[in-house]
């Protein structure tokens, strides 16, 4: 697999827009593509997933199951099928595997591979590479798995799974789905019950599809935690997995129909899993026009269409306890703070200074470069919004625009900016939109359909 990171800068430009409307389809949630893939991978029989993200973070994980023996089969737009070795019957990759940009998959697979008595050596690209993994190598080396990695637990690195995996039961240091995630992978292949224990509730797709293929595995409350215990070794069963929109890829035509006038559209078949919705809810107190339809249960999880149209905003202080369901939505958020009226303020969100680039900085440097007053907190940031001064003038958002931005690689600071391009009184460019296509493939294309205007410099 070749990243589009490694290839030449690809700069794309934004330009003011009005009017958009229609009714849009936004590509699979990330999250449940790569778990849809891992666990089918794991699985006895053959499991057939449709609506499957097909941009680059989620073909690096159908590649690394392919490399670890399951049969994984693209048989048309969105639509896979994979035959899986069942638990514990994964087998050593032939060479090293290339997980390209992809944090999440790399995180996962660690734990997944951490009690296979088989040794595998990651490596990823630039932007991978500077992203700390120890969070995950400690509790995966507590089941017995050796790990040699780079300086400072970086890619690459080099795991040798445990041949005789203990139980764990282990605490969250920090809210992390992802490390979470990783811990009840590496119960699968372990005998006994592994648990892991939450303080602050965080995505929950890894429960709910671990159950739909047929894993023992409790979630219980007390003391204001949540326990979740897996009983090991599991025994998968293939499933059929209908894997609905990514409500973090959503979150850019509804951030664009709300800033941009007279727009009206509808995104449908969102997933509205209550600990990845903390955008709409933190949208809904700003005064946004959205509306949820048709809203139903597909495989355990909540789905809905949104309705989203033009109006005003005021700023908000974002409770910093909502981070952990909202945490890839914060770039954008900035966006829509910047043509709200007063102050937005986003704290508890330290976790945004390591993910594909420090997205903090990143996005203070961009929004004050277009003529957005911004600054930097430790833990998030504080936009004072121009009160949208498009409201009362055809000619006017009251941001300025007109600067290039760097996106450090990183997919959602690109199209963060280019919503702020088309409400901008001027072009906003960005350096290199390459790495779009790690989660939005087709994101230009999508949103000029809507009427956005959304193209290469000339």
């Amino acid at each position: 697999m070749t990243s589009s990171t490694s290839l030449s800068p690809a700069p794309l430009r934004s330009s003011g827009s009005t009017d958009l409307k229609g009714r849009v389809t936004v590509p699979g949630d990330k999250s449940i593509s790569h778990r849809a893939l891992m666990f089918a991978g794991l699985a006895i029989g053959k499991s057939h997933i449709t609506g499957l993200l097909e941009g680059e973070d989620v073909l690096a994980t159908a590649a690394a199951m392919r490399a670890l023996g399951a049969t994984v089969t693209r048989m048309g737009d969105g639509v896979w099928e994979v035959h899986g070795t069942g638990v514990g019957g994964l087998r050593a990759p032939a060479t090293h595997i290339d997980m390209g940009n992809s944090g999440t998959a790399v995180r996962l697979l660690t734990g997944l591979l951490a009690t296979h008595d088989l040794t595998v050596t990651f490596t990823g690209d630039a932007s991978l590479s500077s992203r700390p993994m120890e969070r995950v190598f400690a509790p995966v080396a507590l089941f017995g798995a050796q790990i040699m990695a780079a300086e400072g637990g970086r890619l690459p690195f080099t795991m040798q799974g445990a041949a005789r995996p203990l139980p764990v039961t282990y605490e969250l240091p920090v809210a992390s789905a992802q490390v979470k995630s990783a811990v009840l992978l590496a119960g699968l292949n372990t005998p006994g019950n592994t648990v892991v224990i939450e303080q602050i509730p965080t995505r929950d797709h890894t429960e709910i599809m671990l159950r739909n293929f047929g894993a023992d595995l409790d979630v219980t409350q007390a003391d204001g935690k949540t326990r979740i215990t897996l009983k090991g070794p599991a025994d998968l069963k293939a499933c059929t997995v209908d894997v609905p929109g990514d409500p973090s890829s959503a979150a850019f035509p509804v951030a664009a129909a709300l800033l941009t006038p007279g727009s009206d559209l509808t995104v449908e078949n969102v997933l509205m899993n209550p600990a990845r919705t903390g955008l709409f809810t933190t949208l809904l107190e700003m005064g946004a026009d959205l509306t949820f339809e048709n809203q139903r249960d597909a495989g355990g999880e909540k789905v809905a269409d949104i309705k989203v149209r033009y109006g005003p905003l005021k700023g908000t202080a974002v409770p910093a306890d909502r981070a952990a369901s909202m945490i890839d939505e914060y770039p954008v958020l900035a966006v829509i703070a910047a043509i709200a009226e007063g102050e937005t303020r986003i704290t508890g969100a330290q976790e945004l200074r390591v993910k594909e680039s420090d997205r903090i900085a990143a996005m203070v440097t961009g929004l004050v470069a277009n003529g957005v007053k911004a600054v930097e907190l430790d833990d998030g940031m504080v936009i004072t919004g121009s009160g949208g001064a498009r409201l009362g003038s055809a000619n006017s958002s009251g941001v300025t625009g007109g600067a290039r931005v760097e996106t450090g690689l990183d997919h959602r600071i690109a199209m963060s900016f280019m919503v702020l391009g088309m409400a901008a009184d001027e072009p906003v460019e960005v350096d290199d939109a390459g790495p779009i296509n790690t989660s939005f493939p087709g994101f230009a294309d999508l949103m000029n359909q809507l009427g956005a205007k959304i193209g290469a410099p000339s």
